[in-house]
C-alpha cells in the first residue's frame, strides 16, 4: 500500500521529500497505534512525531436526499465537537459513520481509514475538512496507508495536497476558532459555579468528566471504544505484542475457572474423561477429510521453519482437534465394549482468518473445551448432542445471568464435515447482533469412515463376523464452549461505569469499604470500623463468599467506590462509625445502585440471598430485552426495517440454502444514522442464527410460505446480524 500512496504522490508533483514508510502489526486503537510505531526501530521513523486523527461523519438529511459523508483530518490532541463542526459546515446531526458507510464509500474500515484512503476514484463522495493548524505546523504525522499495518510519515501540508491533488472537495479551517451552537454554550455556561454540564448532543460519545481511570464513552454511542476500555480498565486483559492476541489476567481468567469448574464436573457425571493431545497435526492428516479442511484452510496456521532450517513438511497449529485425536481413535476403539468413549480437552486453539480481532470474540488463539465422543449407535450419539447443549444453556444462564436460545444450525451454517450442528445464540442489545454461544455437534459417521473407525457388530452373524461387512462404523459428536462467553458477558451486562459481574463468576463477590473516617475520628474508632471490615469479610468467606475488604488508606472512599465498580464488583459494603453504633452497614449494588441497611448479626443469611437476588434480576432484564428484540416477521417488506430496528427476525422458512443466501444480500445496507455499531463484526447480512428447538411460541407452520422466495415453509428460523 504504501508503494502506491509514494508513487501518487510523486504522480500528483508533491513535493514530499523522503517520507518514511514501516510496517508493523495491525492496530485497531490509537492506543495499540502508539504501542506498535514506539517499537519500530529509531530508523524507521522519524525523531519526532505526532498520531493523525481522521473522523468520518454522515450528516442527517431529508430521506429523499443522499447523504455526503464528511471526513475530519487534524491532530490526536484536538478535540473534535461536532456540533461545532456541524455548525461551520452547516450540516445538521453529524453521526460517526458505521462500518457499512466506510466501506461503500472509502473501501476501508475504521482502523484503516486515513486522507490516503481518498484516491481520485472516490473523491467526489465526500466533503473533507483539514485543520488548518495542523497543515501550518510543520509538524511530522503518522498516516494509516490505507491499512492498520502500514504507516507513512508526512507533514499536514503534503497531506493538504494530496488531497487537492485527488480531486477531493477540500476545506481548511482552524479547529481552534470553531464555536460551539449557542444552545449548547449557554448550557455549559449554566453549569459554571460547579455543576458539570451535560452534553445535549447524543452523538458524542464521550463522557467529559469522566476520570483518567474511567470508562470515558458511552455504551451505546461508541461501542467499540467502551468495549475496549471495559477490558482494559476494568483489569480483564492486557494486549500483547502479536495482533489478535490477548492475555487474560486473574479478573477474567477466575471466570473462565469457574465455567470450568461447572462444566467439567456435569461432564464427568456421563462418564467424560479429560486428557490432552499435542496442539501440532501433519498436513498429510489434516487433508485427509477434505470438507473439514475446507471449512477451516483459511484460519489454519502453519510451522513452516525450525530455527533457520525449512521443514520438510509444514505442520499445522491445531483449529480445532477432530483430525488430530480421530486416527489414535481407530488405534484405541478394537470392540463395541470400547464404546462409548468420551474424552475432552481444556486448551487453546489458533485461528489466522480474520483481519480485525476483538477481544474474546475473534481472537487468533483462545482458549476452549472441546469434547470428542464415539458412540456405537446413532441414538446414543444425539442423546449426548442435547446433554451437551443443554449444560452450555446452563452456563449462560445459570453462571452468567445471559439468556440464550438452543436451536439447530441450517445446513449452510453447520460444522463442516458434521451431520447435524445444535446451538445456544445470545444477543448484544447494544448492536443487536447475534452471538453464536457454543456448538454440540453430531458428526454422524462422516469421520469414522474418513479414519475408520470401526467396530465389530455385536449382531453379527457367523458368516459376517470378522468381515468388513460384519463391522461397524461409530457414531461421533464434538462439542466446544470458549472464552467467547466472556466477551458476550461483558457486552451484556456492562455499563458506562464499566464490568457488571454476575455474582457467580465474579472473583470478588463482595467488598467492604470503611466510610468516614475523617480527620475528626480518632484513631480508635478508625480502628474498630477497620477491624469490623475485616472481620466481616472473614465471616462472609467462612460461607463461601468471595468477599475483600479494602482497607488502603492511601485512597479515599469515593475512589475506592469506582475503582471497585469499574471492576464491576457485585455488592459493596459500606461501614462507617454511625453503622457501628447501630449494628449494622449499608449494602450497595453494582448491578442497579440500590442501597439498603443490613444488620451485622445476620449477614451470613442476607448477603447470599442478596446476591442471587442481583444474578437473578440481571438474567431477568436481559431475558426480557433479548424476548422484546425476537419479532415474529411474515413478509419480506416488514424484514429488513425491523432487523434495523436491532432485532432477530423469527420467519417462517423454507430451508433452501440458496434462499438463505439471497436473504443475506437482500438484507445487508449501507447505514443506519446514529446506530452504536462495531465495525469488526462480519455480516453486514442477516443469516440464519438457529431453528429454535421450541417452536412452541409461533403459530403452526403449516400454511405458511417463506417471505423471501415463497416456497412452503418448513420451520420457524431465527435470522440476525451475528458477531
Amino acid at each position: 500500500m504504501s508503494e502506491s500512496i509514494l508513487a501518487a504522490l510523486s504522480s500528483l508533483s508533491i513535493q514530499a521529500g523522503e517520507p518514511r514508510t514501516a510496517s508493523h502489526a495491525a492496530a485497531s486503537s490509537q492506543g495499540e497505534w502508539t504501542d506498535v510505531l514506539a517499537a519500530l526501530p529509531e530508523s524507521t521513523k522519524p525523531a519526532n512525531y505526532r498520531l493523525l486523527k481522521t473522523l468520518v461523519f454522515k450528516p442527517k438529511t431529508a430521506k429523499s436526499e443522499t447523504p455526503v459523508p464528511v471526513m475530519v483530518v487534524t491532530d490526536e490532541a484536538t478535540q473534535c465537537n461536532t456540533s461545532a463542526i456541524g455548525s461551520h459546515l452547516k450540516l445538521k446531526e453529524l453521526r460517526l459513520a458505521v462500518p457499512e458507510l466506510l466501506q461503500a464509500t472509502l473501501g476501508a474500515t475504521k482502523d484503516d481509514v486515513s486522507p490516503f484512503s481518498v484516491t481520485k476514484e472516490n473523491a467526489g463522495k465526500l466533503r473533507v475538512l483539514v485543520d488548518q493548524d495542523m497543515v501550518e505546523s510543520g509538524v511530522m504525522y503518522a498516516v494509516h496507508a490505507r491499512s492498520s499495518s502500514e504507516t507513512v510519515f508526512v507533514t499536514g501540508s503534503v497531506l493538504a495536497a494530496y488531497l487537492s491533488g485527488v480531486g477531493a472537495s477540500i476545506e481548511t479551517v482552524a479547529f481552534s476558532t470553531l464555536s460551539v451552537p449557542n444552545a449548547e454554550a449557554s448550557a455549559g455556561s449554566r453549569a459554571a459555579g460547579g455543576a458539570k454540564p451535560e452534553s445535549k448532543s447524543k452523538q458524542d460519545a464521550k463522557i467529559q468528566d469522566a476520570e483518567l481511570i474511567g470508562i470515558t464513552v458511552r455504551k451505546n454511542l461508541d461501542f467499540p471504544e467502551w468495549y475496549q476500555q471495559v477490558l482494559r480498565k476494568g483489569d480483564m486483559l492486557d494486549y500483547y505484542d502479536v495482533s489478535g492476541c490477548y492475555i487474560l489476567k486473574p479478573w477474567s481468567y477466575y471466570v473462565w475457572e469457574s465455567i470450568q469448574r461447572f462444566f467439567d464436573a456435569e461432564i464427568k457425571k456421563i462418564g467424560v474423561q479429560n486428557c490432552s493431545f499435542p496442539m501440532f497435526v501433519s498436513s498429510d492428516v489434516l487433508e485427509r477429510e477434505k470438507d473439514h479442511v475446507e471449512g477451516f484452510a483459511p484460519e489454519v496456521a502453519w510451522v513452516t521453519k525450525a530455527g533457520k532450517s525449512d521443514l520438510e513438511k509444514p505442520v499445522a497449529i491445531r483449529p480445532t482437534s477432530e483430525t488430530v485425536m480421530y486416527p489414535y481413535y481407530a488405534k484405541w476403539i478394537q470392540s463395541h465394549r470400547d464404546l462409548p468413549l468420551r474424552l475432552n480437552q481444556w486448551n487453546s486453539v489458533v485461528r489466522w482468518e480474520f483481519k480485525h480481532p476483538q477481544p474474546f470474540l475473534r481472537t487468533r488463539e483462545f482458549l476452549w473445551q472441546e469434547g470428542h465422543t464415539a458412540h456405537l449407535h446413532k441414538e446414543q450419539a444425539d442423546e449426548e448432542v442435547r446433554y451437551i447443549l443443554d449444560l452450555y444453556r446452563r452456563v449462560y444462564e445459570e453462571l452468567l445471568a445471559l439468556p440464550v436460545v438452543p436451536g439447530v444450525k441450517s445446513e449452510k451454517e453447520k460444522f463442516a464435515g458434521g451431520l447435524y450442528t445444535t446451538t445456544v445464540e445470545g444477543y448484544v442489545p447494544t448492536t443487536g447482533r447475534g452471538v453464536q454461544g457454543g456448538t454440540s455437534h453430531s458428526l454422524g459417521q462422516n469421520f469414522s469412515r474418513m479414519f475408520d473407525i470401526t467396530v465389530q457388530d455385536p449382531k453379527a452373524t457367523d458368516e459376517t463376523r470378522g468381515k468388513p461387512e460384519g463391522r461397524l462404523f461409530v457414531w461421533q459428536n464434538s462439542w466446544g464452549l470458549s472464552t467467547r462467553t466472556i466477551g458476550v458477558m461483558v457486552m451484556v451486562h456492562g455499563d458506562d461505569k464499566g464490568l457488571v459481574m454476575p455474582p457467580r463468576v465474579s472473583q470478588v463477590q463482595v467488598v467492604l469499604v470503611p466510610c468516614g473516617l475523617g480527620v475528626k475520628v480518632s484513631q480508635d474508632v478508625k480502628d474498630a470500623v477497620n477491624k469490623t471490615c475485616d472481620d466481616v469479610a472473614e465471616q462472609l468467606r467462612t460461607r463461601g463468599i468471595r468477599a475483600h475488604a479494602d482497607l488502603r488508606d492511601n485512597y479515599n472512599p469515593g475512589f475506592k467506590f469506582n475503582d471497585w465498580e469499574l471492576r464491576g464488583v457485585p455488592l459493596r459494603l459500606e461501614v462507617g462509625p454511625k453503622d457501628l453504633s447501630n449494628q449494622s452497614l449499608i449494602a450497595v449494588r453494582r448491578d442497579t445502585g440500590a442501597k439498603e441497611s443490613l444488620a451485622l448479626n445476620s449477614l451470613d443469611q442476607s448477603v447470599p440471598m442478596l446476591l442471587d437476588q442481583i444474578h437473578n434480576d440481571m438474567f431477568r432484564k436481559a431475558d426480557a430485552e433479548f424476548r422484546d428484540h425476537r419479532k415474529v416477521v411474515l413478509t419480506w417488506e416488514e424484514f429488513t426495517p425491523t432487523l434495523n430496528e436491532k432485532n432477530h427476525v423469527i420467519i417462517p422458512w423454507c430451508q433452501v440454502e440458496e434462499c438463505e443466501d439471497q436473504i443475506k444480500d437482500r438484507s445487508a445496507r449501507i447505514a443506519l444514522a446514529g446506530e452504536a455499531q462495531d465495525e469488526r463484526a462480519p455480516s453486514m447480512g442477516a443469516k440464519s442464527l438457529c431453528i429454535p428447538f421450541d417452536q412452541t411460541p409461533y403459530p403452526p407452520i403449516e400454511g405458511h410460505t417463506c417471505p423471501q422466495c415463497g416456497r412452503p415453509s418448513k420451520t420457524w428460523t431465527m435470522f440476525g446480524r451475528s458477531y
